[in-house]
């Protein structure tokens, strides 16, 4: 299939320093940037749950 390897989503450094700003009123350092980078895919355990509602949820709309 086409596009196979293409990424579908995507964390910035933007994204990071937002919720950093928002959440704790400071930006991160380069070193704590690093280190969310290192362990933030810890925290998505539950991709393929995420995945799947996405699908359905697209699916659904298209029976309409």
């Amino acid at each position: 299939m086409e596009g196979e390897d293409k990424i579908v989503y995507q964390l910035t450094v933007e994204d990071l320093q937002n919720v950093a700003i928002e959440e704790y009123g400071r930006e991160l350092s380069p070193n704590e940037i690093e280190m969310v980078a290192e362990r933030i895919g810890d925290y998505f355990p539950d991709w393929y749950e995420k995945i799947d509602f996405a699908i359905g949820d697209i699916l659904k709309i298209n029976k309409i």
